[in-house]
């Protein structure tokens, strides 16, 4: 007979739109014990799981706060109110909470107000659908405003529930609503502040009877998902009345680079990021929040790090299609690497298809550069010292694309414009400065490779485990290192030297240094410097944990033919939320995105 030996949750507290899939532990007729499903279409020895979901009627419903969604809402704003912001998002926990968010809060009644005076546009456009049919405590603060193309039905992943009885009551007298017959559940806007009970069985399939008791475990109440205050694009010629919505469209002749490490699943442990509640580090909330995101800023190029092999097949690619994205990946070596193979990450760039195609593709695997490298006149005992340093599983993948749209006013009629974008993720260990050196003057040898038989602008993205000033930095940013620079000296296997050959012939410059050139006196200006760093003309942070804070993450462009638009506007402690550290319920990375809008510069001829 089958038996349910154990049920569990995997975390505790539910979330809007965060798909619910229980820990089910069976034991199956012959003995063995596992967590396999045994639906009604695939029965065992006759029997078969039944699974229902409720939702409790009896749950006192309560206005909770829109910045922090897990605390009761006790304060209103009545200019919402007036200028008919959605009622989701008027309600703050505590004044200092509405203080910290005032600058955000006000921008909500300037879009309402704007809204309203662009003939009468819907206000589900600007802030995403809500539910208030049910009082105050029923809508959806947690659907992001630029994304509701992402908002869950109330029917979506779940059973049709138009067949199930209104209402049932338990021993107790307690009232529930049947929402769903499956094994996983996803929650909606109509489970917010109520109490779920999810419940599970064993059945003859004959008899339709339970062979055993009925299992029942309840979660805490349900929350809206958080949103991150939103970002946006900050045009870099310094006039920001000009400040540029994030609604997906792009000037003409212009395309936009996202890079942005979304921290895999498989560091994103408890132990690692003890300040972030457990339920803001699962994978099915953090996956959902991550594609709201990444959704919202509308890029037409996506280099995205440490993507999990199986997290880009089953998730990332699917999603991102449906969206108009062509994705191709690269996984990691793992000759390092013992784990679970599904769970080795790797680097993943999408393209939209109705702004560029897809011409080249070149993978690097630093792990064969390295065995080039130890070929070369090494014993056998100096190589097996040189590999157990340079192996790191750390790889880059480049790829060519061709664009769809043509700059106008330029005289290119007729000729192809390539693009060239490469995407890495270079080794974290802190201590082999060498071997972060080394993997960056590889790649940009072999970008050089492509730049010498094609006129092509170039991109270099991605998370590169260094700092501004550092070796690695000084060689992207200035095509060389100095020879008296500190981190030379870290060099046991003499791949730098001689230094003079540490160096690359491509034009490169920081996208985000062009907010240390830009000109002007506007507050907004001033606020993108304050984020700055004045002496190496680049952000203060891309990386914010209780442990590290600092950049690490940078887009690169060659300037002899891309020219900056706009990029997104920097962060700060204020929007990550004060006296805290990423992720969190609002960012869903210890990285934060990195975005910039290029122009294609007028080729000359020769």
């Amino acid at each position: 007979m089958l038996t349910v030996l154990r049920v569990h949750l995997p975390s505790e507290i539910p979330v809007v739109g965060c798909e619910i899939t229980p820990y089910v532990l069976l034991r199956w007729p012959d003995g063995s014990i596992s967590n396999d499903d045994v639906p009604e279409s695939a029965p065992l020895n006759g029997y078969c799981m039944r699974y229902k979901w409720y939702r409790n009627l009896g749950d006192q419903k309560v206005a909770v706060c829109s910045v922090h969604p897990t605390e009761q809402a006790t304060l209103q704003c009545l200019v919402c109110l007036k200028e008919k912001v959605p009622i989701a998002k008027s309600y703050h926990c505590t004044p200092r909470c509405f203080s910290d968010a005032w600058q955000h809060h006000r921008s909500l009644h300037e879009r309402a107000k704007k809204a309203a005076n662009e003939n009468g546009t819907d206000e589900e456009e600007i802030f995403g659908r809500f539910n208030s049919s049910s009082g105050s405590g029923s809508f959806n603060s947690g659907l992001s405003s630029i994304a509701p193309n992402l908002l869950q039905s109330p029917g979506l992943n779940n059973d049709p529930i138009s067949v199930y009885p209104t209402t049932v009551a338990d021993k107790s007298g307690e009232a529930w609503s049947e929402v769903a017959r499956s094994r996983t559940y996803t929650p909606t806007a109509d489970d917010i502040n109520h109490v779920l009970k999810f419940e599970c069985v064993a059945v003859d399939v004959e008899t339709r009877i339970p062979a055993g008791n009925v299992n029942t475990v309840l979660t805490s109440r349900v929350i809206p998902a958080p949103s991150p205050t939103p970002r946006r694009m900050v045009p870099v010629n310094g006039d920001l009345l000009g400040q540029l919505d994030l609604d997906g469209r792009t000037s003409s002749g212009t395309f936009s680079v996202l890079s942005y490490n979304i921290l895999s699943d498989a560091y994103a442990t408890s132990e690692a990021y003890s300040y972030c509640p457990t339920w803001a580090l699962s994978w099915p909330y953090r996956r959902q929040n991550l594609l709201r995101e990444i959704i919202g800023y509308h890029a037409d190029i996506l280099c995205l790090q440490e993507v999990q092999n199986d997290h880009f097949e089953e998730f990332f690619a699917p999603e991102l299609d449906k969206h108009g994205y062509q994705a191709l990946y690269k996984k990691k070596t793992s000759e390092v690497y013992g784990g679970n193979s599904n769970a080795v990450d790797g680097c993943a760039t999408f393209f939209r298809r109705d702004r560029f195609s897809h011409v080249k593709k070149y993978e690097v695997e630093f792990n064969k550069a390295a065995q080039s490298v130890t070929d070369v006149a090494m014993t056998a005992g100096q190589k097996k010292v040189a590999l157990s340093r340079l192996i790191k599983d750390n790889i880059a993948l480049i790829v060519v694309l061709e664009a769809k749209f043509s700059n106008h006013g330029t005289d290119n009629s007729g000729k192809r414009q390539l693009i060239c974008v490469a995407n890495t993720h270079v080794s974290v260990h802190h201590e082999h400065k060498d071997v972060k050196l080394w993997q960056v003057h590889t790649l940009l040898k072999g970008l050089e490779k492509i730049a010498v038989s094609a006129d092509i602008p170039m991109l270099v993205c991605g998370d590169f485990n260094t700092v501004p000033g550092s070796a690695p930095h000084a060689l992207l940013a200035n095509g060389k290192v100095e020879p008296l620079h500190p981190d030379l000296a870290v060099d046991p296997l003499g791949i730098l030297r001689p230094t003079s050959k540490i160096t690359h012939q491509l034009p490169l410059v920081s996208a985000y240094s062009s907010f240390a050139r830009m000109v002007g006196v506007s507050p907004g200006l001033e606020q993108q410097r304050r984020r700055m760093d004045a002496s190496t003309h680049e952000p203060l942070f891309t990386n914010c944990t209780r442990d590290f804070i600092g950049t690490v993450d940078y887009i690169f462009y060659t300037a002899d033919s891309l020219s900056v638009e706009s990029l997104l506007e920097l962060l700060d402690e204020e929007n990550l939320r004060k006296n805290t550290a990423i992720p969190s319920p609002e960012w869903s990375s210890d990285h934060i995105a990195l975005l910039a809008e290029f122009r294609c510069k007028p080729r000359i001829r020769r």
